[in-house]
């Protein structure tokens, strides 16, 4: 049985978890490379590890986090959100929305709905970047809770992805008669609903992959003794969750994440450019959140237009001494695995050094989005369309 893990990958991987480990103290980590355009895993890691010769009585070191673990993703949640909301053509990213301060009830009786930072009017390709929940919450508002249910369901979340390991947990996506009132507001931005780390990977993997979801692959073919392929493994044909147009643009917002007027600059890569999502979610225990313990994560793939690999990197409950946020503990880490799998893999750069007399700075690059939207961020219009 030949795998489509790559051994040198998933010693990038387990080595810069330990690291990590030693550094931030959390409860657990999880590292997964896939290839986008095939599904095929190509390192799946988790920490504590464990010699499988002596693998002793310490179950959670035996636990595979990447499949086992459903967590609450928080805001790397809305990159599908958003996404489902261009698809349907309910906002354009361009569009601007009213993130109210940082503060919104989005009725009498419920609860308000915050913001990390308080924003004012906000593009919504700022919204992703600054990952506003109120912005996010105010689009899946405008898309409804019955189509973004569908998209939720065709991405996969709430079912098991059927990857040949055992132990796979399936997640939670309540049906929608189980929905109240505010759950419109709440599962945009990763609350009230959960997902296994192989989950949210693979669904930005088909946000890679031009909005074509693939199922993971794990093993590829199987061979006698003298190398001859007896056989391989089926593949299944991809199924559209986005339109090609949706992916396209939610990349483009996924790309001032990793900036610097986005969550995730320490993600960013000298040579390549990143397109990813920050997620940072209080773990909910029996009778509400725990607001001392979070789940940090990052997600990632690059060439942003061109994608070769899609990582994830999560923290179960690190140290809030060393930092805690997906931006702050889990970006750093996907920057280390990155760079040394595209150097291993050879990745062709897109980002090259400039010359004397180069041409313009390309309206995909980072540079010009982030000027862009900084553009329009701070231009004076006479009456700014908000939608609220």
């Amino acid at each position: 049985m030949v795998l489509t893990i790559d051994a040198s990958i998933q010693y990038i991987v387990e080595t810069e978890l330990a690291r990590a480990a030693e550094k931030h103290r959390p409860d657990g980590l999880v590292g997964i490379v896939v290839r986008p355009r095939t599904g095929e895993i190509l390192a799946m890691a988790s920490w504590p590890a464990f010699d499988p010769n002596r693998p002793g009585t310490n179950h959670a070191a035996i636990r595979n986090r990447a499949i086992s673990d459903a967590f609450e993703p928080g805001s790397t949640f809305k990159a599908i959100t958003v996404a489902a909301a261009l698809d349907r053509g309910v906002i354009t990213l361009d569009e601007q929305v009213d993130c109210e301060n940082g503060r919104w009830r989005f009725s009498a009786r419920d609860k308000p709905l915050h913001d990390f930072h308080p924003y004012g009017v906000l593009t919504y390709d700022l919204v992703v970047a600054k990952s506003s929940n109120i912005g996010t919450a105010k689009a899946a508002e405008r898309l409804g809770a019955e189509t973004l249910y569908g998209f939720l369901g065709r991405f996969g979340f709430g079912a098991r992805t059927l990857i040949p390991l055992p132990g796979e947990a399936a997640g939670v996506l309540h049906p929608l008669e189980r929905w109240t009132r505010s759950s419109i507001t709440r599962v945009p931005i990763g609350h009230e609903v959960s997902a296994t780390p192989l989950q949210m990977v693979m669904g930005a993997a088909a946000i890679a992959n031009g909005g074509l979801y693939l199922p993971p692959r794990l093993v590829d073919r199987f061979q006698d003794e003298q190398g001859n392929v007896t056989g391989r493994y089926p593949l299944e044909l991809p199924r559209r969750v986005l339109t090609e147009a949706a992916a396209r643009e939610i990349t483009r917002a996924l790309k001032l994440v990793v900036s610097p007027v986005g969550t995730a600059s320490r993600a960013r890569l000298e040579h390549y450019t990143v397109a990813g999502k920050t997620g940072t979610a209080d773990k909910w225990f029996e009778g509400g959140y725990d607001t001392g313990k979070c789940y940090a994560s990052f997600i990632g793939f690059f060439p942003a237009d061109r994608p070769e690999v899609c990582l994830l990197v999560g923290l179960d409950e690190p140290d809030r001494r060393f930092g805690y946020t997906g931006g702050l503990v889990a970006a750093p880490v996907f920057k280390a695995i990155a760079e040394r799998v595209a150097n291993y893999l050879r990745i062709p750069p897109d980002i090259l050094p400039e010359s004397p007399g180069s041409p313009s700075t390309p309206e995909s690059s980072p540079a010009w989005l982030v000027n862009r939207s900084l553009a329009a961020q701070t231009a004076e219009h006479p009456r700014p369309v908000v939608r609220r």
